[in-house]
């Protein structure tokens, strides 16, 4: 599975549904998930213009992230990441507002890793976009909240890597971002990976598996 196999994927859903087409991306932390639709995000609106004229849009699940003051309040700071650490049936409810008809831009959350908190209003999904790309881990739950957000995908593709390199990205990821060397093994082994391998045990329910060595070796 190429890139170019991924983009003629793309236009064939979008030929073949009259609604606006919503792609999900999920995989565990590490993936790759978000590099891999930044990259067909450059392809898919290369030469349409401006922002407002472009057909396809990145909204990322990781805006509905709670903020830390509401996971210190129910005791899940420590385990940010998790399922129950999301805002579920919020991130469902855009999703279906992109999929209906729209005369004026959806204002989406966005989330900012230099401080580590989701940030409201920061990414506009213009009425031009028919086609959404959104990324992210839980896509595939089957729990309350997630299962509303997997009706409204038409398809979900689930990105896979080595693990060995995924882990060794995580880790330095954290430390780019804050986090001391030790605490961010830490809280991979503590955090992360229990989350992955939940994430792993949604893989047989996706639409199409994605080899993530594959796709960036174009």
């Amino acid at each position: 599975m190429t890139l170019n196999d991924l983009l003629e994927r793309t236009a064939h859903l979008k030929e073949s549904h009259p609604a606006p087409v919503i792609i999900g991306v999920v995989g565990p932390p590490g993936a790759g998930k978000t590099t891999l639709v930044e990259q067909l995000m450059l392809r898919l609106n290369d030469g349409e213009g401006a922002p407002e004229r472009q057909h396809h849009a990145h909204v990322p699940m990781d805006g509905y992230h709670l903020a830390d003051v509401e996971l210190a309040r129910l005791g899940r700071l420590g385990r940010k990441g998790a399922p129950d650490t999301f805002d579920a049936y919020g991130y469902a409810a855009l999703l279906q507002r992109l999929r209906g008809p729209r005369e004026a831009v959806v204002y989406a959350p966005g989330f900012e890793r230099t401080i580590e908190q989701p940030i409201a209003g920061a990414i506009p999904v213009h009425p031009s976009a028919t086609t959404i790309l959104t990324e992210g881990n839980y896509l595939l739950l089957d729990e309350p909240g997630w299962r509303e957000v997997r009706s409204q995908c038409t398809e979900i593709w689930y990105c896979e890597q080595d693990d060995e390199l995924r882990v060794e990205r995580l880790i330095t990821r954290h430390i780019r971002f804050g986090k001391s060397p030790d605490a961010a093994a830490a809280w991979v082994a503590n955090v992360d990976e229990p989350n992955a391998r939940l994430i792993r045990s949604t893989k047989e329910r996706a639409d199409l598996i994605v080899t993530l060595e594959d796709v960036t070796r174009l």
